[in-house]
């Protein structure tokens, strides 16, 4: 499994980041290869899971999402990979982060306009992990330069 990227690799994912729509044959035009190396360093990092090509959007101009972060303390961190892993695999989460500090994980979610969908991860959704001590919300209410890649929970709500 592929876990440093090489100088052509950055070149790529930099190209994919700057447009994703971005051809082979542009991509290798602007990283100096050509189009089927480009190809193969993306299937390859594909597979590696360093690497993910998705339609990102921006939640500050899209009516109908509410942004919030969620700092969660744990009753213990003996199993804090665990909790991790089980906390990021809830269908809101966007993204979560053990971190340093006031809390142990950090959380992003996804939630519709409604409050409601807040007050459901964390009475509903959260309370099936257990071992969550407590918890504190911060909802987004401006942010600059935020693309989200929509979780599950908002997936399936705009294919209703």
């Amino acid at each position: 499994m592929k876990s440093t990227l090489d100088l052509h690799d950055k070149k790529l994912v930099a190209a994919l980041t700057a447009d994703g729509q971005l051809s082979p044959g542009k991509v290798a035009d602007e990283i100096g290869v050509t189009p089927p190396t480009v190809r193969s360093r993306l299937k390859n990092l594909i597979s590696a899971g360093v690497l993910r090509v998705a339609g990102l959007i921006d939640p500050m101009k899209t009516r109908g999402l509410t942004i919030a972060l969620v700092g969660i303390s744990l009753h213990s961190h003996e199993q804090l990979d665990e909790k991790l892993a089980q906390i990021g695999s809830l269908p809101r989460v966007n993204w979560c982060a053990v971190v340093t500090g006031r809390y142990d994980i950090i959380v992003e979610i996804v939630c519709s306009e409604e409050i409601g969908d807040l007050y459901d991860f964390l009475d509903q959704d959260l309370s099936k992990v257990g071992g969550v001590n407590s918890s504190e919300s911060f909802v987004v209410m401006k942010s600059r330069r935020k693309w989200l890649l929509l979780p599950d929970a908002v997936i399936k709500e705009f294919n209703a």
